[in-house]
């Protein structure tokens, strides 16, 4: 499916709360969310042909969650040149006062 750069969308700060909610509910992962600065991000936006962000779930070395991201194109393929990880996870780096975690 070919993707034009709209593709996600803004959720109240109710429904996040909500979906957040549930998954630390799940017991799924210790690991709540993780943070990744902007310069990473821009890069892979950046890239000639990148039409947004393709998040990979995934695993690190010691069995925490963590994300993957790559660049897309519009016609959904993985552009693999340059691809980012090494969130900074909470718990530890945490938010001090976000509802979300």
């Amino acid at each position: 499916m070919p993707f034009d750069g709209s593709e996600g969308g803004e959720i109240t700060l109710q429904e996040a709360v909500a979906m957040t909610t549930r998954y630390r509910d799940a017991n799924l992962n210790p690991v709540k969310c993780g943070f990744m600065g902007k310069d990473i991000i821009n890069q892979l936006l950046d890239q000639p042909g990148a039409m947004g962000l393709r998040i990979y779930f995934a695993l690190n070395e010691a069995q925490q969650m963590t994300v993957v991201l790559v660049g897309a194109t519009n016609e959904g393929q993985d552009m693999l040149d340059l691809i980012a990880d090494r969130a900074e996870p909470c718990p530890s780096n945490c938010p001090s006062d976000s509802p979300l975690c």
